[in-house]
């Protein structure tokens, strides 16, 4: 067990040595003998501040940690030592010792979740793993704007997985606690008794998970690269399409969150990305981004893209969900932070305002990247769109009929 002293103790968790006494004398951190702490103290010197920060009184915790009613014990419990301390080097120091600049090492505090540091802020433990990669690409010649666009999308990415278990955290662990008649401080000594063994498991699923998705990946980019090999070496060659885009939202989706509340809205919204993620991994696409009643698809090859379009169109019918509608377009596209960008992603969410429930609406480079698909387009016209030059090709798609989805019936 890691022993500390007043002053490790201040310079650990990031607060000024006067406020450690201040909350050892209110009762709140009590010493071991011979007046050492431990390192569960220290976070609790750094939580209890950040509780006062956030507008919870200091003198009001003492006296409900005093009555019985408040404990920071569970602090000291296995699940909260993953919450390192802070280092004795500053961003300053590492910026200079490391060649990093000191303007990147600000993004790396800021995946972190916390705000942008100065110079002689201390750096956290936690950082300094993270700072090391950083540094390695920093001397692999990695151009910075792409380190930084790589820690925004995991930061973005973790925050939102955090959250997450946050929340069913909340309600299938603390809540059932009080439900259960414990009083808060009881709760937070058996939630964090249940943290403590809950967290290596969840550690190790998205550790899992991680791997998976880096498996499938890296094989559609080891395919790409062999087929361009063999096609260096004229053994294959591959028909070049471009990639399709395509947004897909639930026609009256707002009428009905606004008749049906907040638990509808959620509801209507799991069961769409389920149904999206299945028809899209199907045919070899990925859901770009969520707009709240609809999402954003991106398809290597538009053929399919259009096969997945009417899989979930169909699919919400037999769902009972409210009628989808689909727009897309192919051509090229700028991938940045884990989004795609450019004119054909303009043009797709336009298309599918357009579109009508129930139907798939493409245009003419998706008709002519499509061919030799089971597929069938019937033209409705030169169409202008707002904000886009020129008059574009709308087509209505279908699929041949005797290759309908198959749903599973209801068991």
């Amino acid at each position: 067990m890691s022993e500390h002293s007043r002053q490790e103790v201040a310079r650990r968790a990031g607060v000024d040595p006067d406020y450690v006494d201040h909350i050892v004398e209110l009762g709140i951190l009590k010493p071991g003998e011979g007046d050492v702490f431990s390192a569960g103290d220290v976070r609790k010197a750094r939580w209890i501040q950040s509780l006062e920060r956030a507008g919870v009184p200091l003198d009001e915790m003492a006296a409900a940690v005093q009555r019985g009613a408040l404990s920071f014990s569970f602090l000291e419990m296995s699940a909260f030592d993953r919450f390192a301390g802070l280092a004795g080097v500053t961003f300053q120091e590492v910026s200079e010792s490391t060649g990093v600049p000191f303007e990147l090492l600000m993004v790396v505090r800021e995946a972190f979740g916390l705000s942008e540091p100065m110079p002689d802020d201390y750096v956290r433990e936690g950082e300094l793993s993270l700072i090391a990669t950083v540094e390695h690409q920093v001397r692999q010649g990695f151009r910075l704007v792409v380190i930084e666009r790589w820690l925004r999308v995991y930061a973005d990415s973790l925050r939102r997985i955090a959250e997450t278990e946050a929340d069913w955290y909340r309600t299938e662990v603390v809540e059932p606690f009080f439900e259960a008649g414990l009083t808060e401080a009881e709760m937070l000594e058996a939630q964090g008794e249940f943290g403590s063994e809950m967290a290596p498991l969840t550690e190790k699923a998205l550790l899992a998970i991680y791997r998976g998705q880096q498996e499938y990946v890296w094989t559609k980019t080891a395919v790409d690269s062999v087929e361009g090999a063999l096609e260096t070496a004229g053994l294959y060659e591959r028909l070049h399409r471009p990639p399709a885009v395509s947004f897909l939202d639930l026609s009256g989706f707002t009428r009905l969150t606004e008749e049906g509340g907040d638990e509808v809205a959620a509801d209507l919204a799991a069961r769409l990305r389920a149904l999206v993620r299945r028809s899209s991994q199907e045919h070899g696409g990925e859901s770009v981004k969520w707009l709240g009643d609809g999402v954003m698809l991106y398809f290597p090859d538009p053929a399919s893209g259009v096969l997945a379009s009417l899989d979930m169109v169909e699919r919400a019918a037999h769902d009972a969900l409210p009628p989808a509608r689909v727009g897309m377009h192919a051509g090229p596209v700028i991938f940045q932070e884990g989004d795609y960008f450019g004119r054909t992603v303009n043009i797709a969410s336009r298309i599918a305002d357009q579109a009508g429930p129930g139907e798939v609406l493409v245009t003419q480079e998706v008709v002519e990247a499509s061919s030799a698909s089971p597929l069938s387009f019937t033209e409705i016209g030169p169409v202008t769109l707002k904000g886009v030059r020129g008059a574009l090709r709308f087509h209505t798609a279908h699929r041949l009929a005797s290759k309908a989805v198959r749903v599973a019936s209801p068991t």
